[in-house]
């Protein structure tokens, strides 16, 4: 009798060398570091010295307001570069397109920090500086959505909330490195640091890419990527199939990235201007408090994403949530002490147990949200339009300190609403850590519960159209 002839099984995700898988973390942590040091040293100096050097005919709290709205102009155009270096990612590769992105902030930032200012070609200094943060924007849209794709492709299946957190901890090594630099030349007299020093962290951007591109050209391609190559089912038009085959997934996607921006951006950067301008405190305590934060949460990310590898990614995003909503007011209680070990705690505590296992589980939920076909428009974009939501935290908390008078209860109500919103987001989400990462179109609108199982991988549909 003729035994019943079983389906071929699907080809397994190639397996990285445990070398280059570690070629491929220390290249997402150099250059999400390298991206986001970029990104973050212009909200310091916006908090710091740009409202007097750019805007020096405003009032200093206009001064300020129209400072950190220059800070928020990146992040409108966040979502263009999603979409479109998203795009290449999913047509020419991971690995290619991080290279281009890496070239657009790092040249973009180096030159900031040759701009001249207002005093010495008028009103021409702020419409140029504006002009290299919209390309700051269209870089760093793109940047850490390729760094954790790439990060996801390559690490092993049971291991991928871990090694996909390493994309997470460069950011963090980007925020520390970058007011580490901002800490050193504030130690400046004024005169000093506004004629020149401020320049300094700006140009160092310039060595900072070459480091950059070369640890990057040393890994290889994702090998989710290389196997759409050879069974030619690279995606044609990624931006249309992610919004036709994961609407839920992209609002879901959408809503998760709003709480930890606007909260990241209150701590590193609102704060600073509140605890230098509001409560007169020394440039360096405010800065120390900053690094200090920024030290704990690179320990803590890695134990996070482990910790999601075994008990799931919506557990830990829903608990960072809704303890950042709970602290907003005890925050805002220690800081106004104004006592500085009393400051400092109130950050370690904000980030270390606060927004970190939400950021440190970010690379490994969004890689999961969208198939391989798609992943890289997919996370990138729905990601930075979250971004976009909520990236002028810093100038929303500015005016809401401004309309009750210098006192921050506003800022700790605005904190809960974005925690709020991210919630319901993490709440509607699927877990879904035992998805096949390397299916073009794993699932279109629900992935499968964990107990369910790894996800059987799906055959190309139509829309997977070879190029």
């Amino acid at each position: 009798m003729t035994q019943p002839v079983e389906p071929a099984p699907p080809p397994e995700q190639e397996s990285t060398p445990p070398a280059e898988l570690r070629r491929v973390v220390t290249a997402s942590l150099v250059g999400t570091a390298l991206e986001w040091y970029d990104f973050f040293i212009y909200g310091t100096a916006a908090a710091l010295v740009f409202n007097k050097l750019f805007f020096p005919d405003a009032e200093p709290a206009v001064g300020t307001l129209v400072s950190f709205a220059t800070f928020g102009v990146a992040f409108l155009f966040r979502p263009v570069g999603g979409f479109f270096f998203g795009r290449l990612g999913d047509r020419i590769g991971r690995r290619s397109t991080l290279i281009i992105t890496t070239l657009v902030m790092g040249i973009a930032t180096g030159v900031i920090g040759l701009l001249p200012t207002y005093d010495q070609i008028g009103v021409w200094a702020p419409i140029l500086l504006v002009l290299l943060r919209i390309c700051q924007g269209l870089g760093a849209g793109a940047e850490f959505g390729g760094a954790s794709t790439l990060l996801a492709e390559h690490a092993p299946a049971h291991r991928r909330g871990y090694y996909a957190s390493y994309a997470q901890t460069g950011v963090q090594i980007g925020l520390v490195l970058g007011t580490v630099s901002f800490l050193l030349v504030g130690m400046l007299p004024d005169a000093q640091l506004e004629s020149w020093g401020w320049r300094i962290p700006f140009l160092l951007s310039f060595a900072m890419i070459f480091v950059t591109i070369y640890v990057r050209l040393r890994v290889t391609e994702s090998p989710v990527f290389r196997r759409m190559e050879r069974s030619r089912t690279v995606v044609r038009t990624p931006i249309l199939d992610t919004l036709k085959m994961y609407p839920r997934n992209f609002l879901v996607g959408i809503g998760a990235h709003i709480c930890d921006t606007a909260i990241v951006y209150i701590f590193a950067t609102f704060s600073v201007a509140y605890l230098t301008n509001e409560l007169d405190q020394p440039r360096w305590v405010a800065l120390t408090g900053v690094v200090l934060m920024g030290l704990v949460v690179i320990v803590v990310q890695p134990l996070y994403g482990a910790l999601s590898d075994r008990i799931g990614r919506k557990p830990l995003n829903i608990f960072s949530v809704v303890f950042t909503a709970l602290f907003a007011f005890p925050y805002f209680w220690l800081l106004n002490t104004e006592v500085t070990g009393l400051i400092w705690l109130s950050l370690i505590i904000a980030g270390g147990i606060g927004f970190a296992p939400m950021i440190a589980v970010q690379p490994a939920f969004y890689a999961e949200l969208f198939g391989a076909g798609v992943r890289y428009t997919g996370f990138a974009a729905s990601r930075e339009i979250g971004a976009a939501i909520s990236g002028f935290s810093p100038l929303i908390a500015a005016a809401l300190l401004s309309q009750a008078d210098g006192s921050p209860w506003l800022v700790a109500l605005w904190i809960i609403f974005t925690a709020a919103v991210s919630l319901v987001a993490f709440v509607i989400a699927r877990e879904a850590r035992t998805m096949d990462i390397g299916a073009v179109h794993a699932y279109q609108q629900d992935p499968p519960d964990d107990s369910d199982g790894p996800a059987a991988p799906t055959t190309p549909t139509p829309l997977e159209t070879t190029r």
